[in-house]
C-alpha cells in the first residue's frame, strides 16, 4: 500500500505538483479569459456570480496552493502536495460511495494521451465492484470549435473511457485522441443515453469539459485540474462540481500510476 508520506514525495518527484510545469503567464491568462466568460476556459460552466481576476487568483491560492500575489506574473506555477493529496482523499470517497450504491458511472477525458491510463484503471474497478461504466454514443460525430477552426471528431471509447478522435486517427495503442476542453463531448454522451432510454449517470469522472458540463447539467462530477482550469475549481467553490483534484494533467502518464493505486486504496476497490 502506498503510504500518504511516499505519494507526497512523488507528487513533488515527477512534478505534479509543487513547481509545475504549467507556466504563471499561462494560468493568469486563464484567470483573465474566464474573468470575461470565454468559453474556451468556462468549460461548459456558467458560473452564478462574477469572477474578477483577482477573485480567481485568490480561489485558485486557496484551492491549488498558487501565489495570491498579483505581482508574481512569470516562472513555474506552483501546487501545493498537502492540497493535492486532500483533494485525492476526497475523490476516492466519492468513488467508494458509488461503488458501494453501484451507481451507473461515465468516464471522459480530454487528455487521452496522458490521463487514459488513471482512469480506465478506475473504470475496471468501478465495473469489478458491481457498477455500470456507461458507454453511450460510441461514434457519434461532434463538430468542436478550436483555435484552428471547428473540427468534426467522433467520440470513442478505450477500456470505458471516452474521448474524442480527429477523423483517421488512431494508433494501435488506442490512446490517441484529441486534447480538448469542450463540454460539448458530455452533452452528447448525456442525451444519447437520455433519448436511448438508458441510464443516465449519478458519477462523472474525468477533466475539462466532462466535469464542468456534468456538472452544469447537476450531475455529480469529479476530476483532475491544472492551475489553468479554474472553472473546476470555480464550480467546486459554487457546488456544482463535487471534488476538483489539483496537480499538473501534462506530465507522462506513468506518473500517474501511483495515483492509481493510492485512490483504489483509499477507496476500498483493490484487488
Amino acid at each position: 500500500m502506498l503510504s500518504t508520506g511516499a505519494l507526497r514525495a512523488h507528487l513533488l518527484a515527477a512534478r505534479l505538483a509543487g513547481p509545475v510545469a504549467t507556466s504563471r503567464e499561462v494560468s493568469l491568462r486563464s484567470y483573465r479569459l474566464f474573468a470575461a466568460r470565454d468559453p474556451r476556459v468556462t468549460l461548459g460552466l456558467d458560473p452564478g456570480r462574477g469572477w474578477a481576476e483577482q477573485d480567481l487568483l485568490r480561489l485558485m491560492a486557496d484551492r491549488c496552493g498558487v501565489s495570491d500575489d498579483p505581482a508574481h506574473v512569470s516562472g513555474p506555477d506552483v501546487i501545493d502536495p498537502e492540497r493535492t493529496l486532500a483533494g485525492l482523499d476526497a475523490f476516492a470517497e466519492r468513488l467508494s460511495y458509488a461503488a458501494v450504491r453501484r451507481a451507473p458511472v461515465l468516464f471522459g477525458t480530454g487528455h487521452p494521451h496522458r490521463l487514459l491510463g488513471f482512469y480506465a484503471a478506475l473504470a475496471d474497478a468501478m465495473s469489478a465492484a458491481g457498477c455500470s461504466v456507461l458507454t453511450p454514443a460510441q461514434g457519434r460525430c461532434i463538430d468542436i470549435t478550436t483555435r484552428f477552426g471547428v473540427r468534426t471528431c467522433s467520440l470513442d471509447y478505450v477500456r470505458g473511457v471516452a474521448m474524442v478522435r480527429e477523423p483517421g486517427v488512431r494508433s494501435r495503442g488506442g490512446d490517441t485522441g484529441a486534447h480538448t476542453h469542450s463540454p460539448l463531448p458530455v452533452r452528447v454522451v448525456l442525451e444519447a443515453a437520455a433519448e436511448g432510454r438508458g441510464r443516465l449517470p449519478e458519477l462523472v469522472v474525468g477533466d475539462h469539459g466532462w466535469v464542468c458540463g456534468a456538472g452544469q447539467l447537476g450531475i455529480e462530477a469529479i476530476g483532475l485540474a491544472d492551475t489553468d482550469d479554474p472553472a473546476l475549481f470555480v464550480g467546486e467553490a459554487e457546488g456544482r462540481v463535487a471534488v476538483a483534484v489539483p496537480l499538473d494533467d501534462g506530465v507522462p502518464s506513468a506518473y500517474y500510476r501511483p495515483l492509481t493505486r493510492y485512490v483504489l486504496n483509499r477507496a476500498f476497490l483493490s484487488r
